[in-house]
């Protein structure tokens, strides 16, 4: 953590740590996390060959952000959602 720490300094990026054991201060991440989880990996069969498991996990975050509705946007892919967003 000091590494990442000292590289977000010396890239003069702001930092923001939540509190160790505090879930409930970062739900969407914790929200994607589950998501993944529950329909990636308890549901693939995972390759165990790095650049194979980095393929599959490229192919899950297209379908994540790009085919996939999600209930929370009113049905819509995150990429959709957004361009709807940014024609405000």
């Amino acid at each position: 953590m000091d590494q990442f720490e000292e590289a977000c300094r010396g890239l003069d990026i702001t930092l923001f740590v939540n509190a160790p054991g505090c879930p409930e201060m970062n739900g969407g991440v914790e929200r994607s996390n589950r998501t993944s989880r529950e329909e990636f990996y308890e549901v693939e069969d995972l390759a165990i060959v790095m650049e194979e498991l980095n393929r599959q996990l490229e192919e899950w975050e297209h379908t994540y952000n790009y085919v996939r509705p999600h209930q929370t946007l009113d049905y819509l892919t995150p990429n959709k959602y957004y361009l709807r967003w940014k024609k405000i």
